[in-house]
């Protein structure tokens, strides 16, 4: 589960992958394949969440990890390479990392 609060050991991916509409769900199926298969099962892995734009041309991956050493090593398993290539062979993507400052819910 997602935990949006403040915490300065938890970091967060926002990734923004822009995809031809065709290909929104494929985007979609291999990014929960990515997390499900490689993802989760590093050290460090908190939650991933992954919404699709109504337009069909934009896919938002929230991924948080605990903290950036974590998060750099994500990649190094050569598995997790090459299922990113074949990620990016369909979409742009625009990756930042981020710190919650702010959180406000009504429960």
């Amino acid at each position: 589960m997602a935990l949006i609060k403040i915490d300065k050991d938890i970091i967060t991916l926002i990734n923004v992958f822009t995809v031809d509409p065709s290909k929104q769900q494929l985007l979609v199926e291999l990014l929960m394949e990515i997390t499900k298969q490689v993802w989760r099962l590093q050290d460090g892995f908190i939650s991933a969440s992954i919404h699709k734009s109504h337009d069909r041309r934009r896919v938002v991956n929230y991924v948080q990890y605990r903290g950036k050493e974590a998060f750099d090593k994500r990649l190094d398993n050569p598995d997790a390479i090459v299922r990113m290539n074949k990620i990016l062979s369909i979409a742009k993507a625009d990756g930042h990392l981020y710190d919650v400052v702010y959180t406000d819910s009504k429960d």
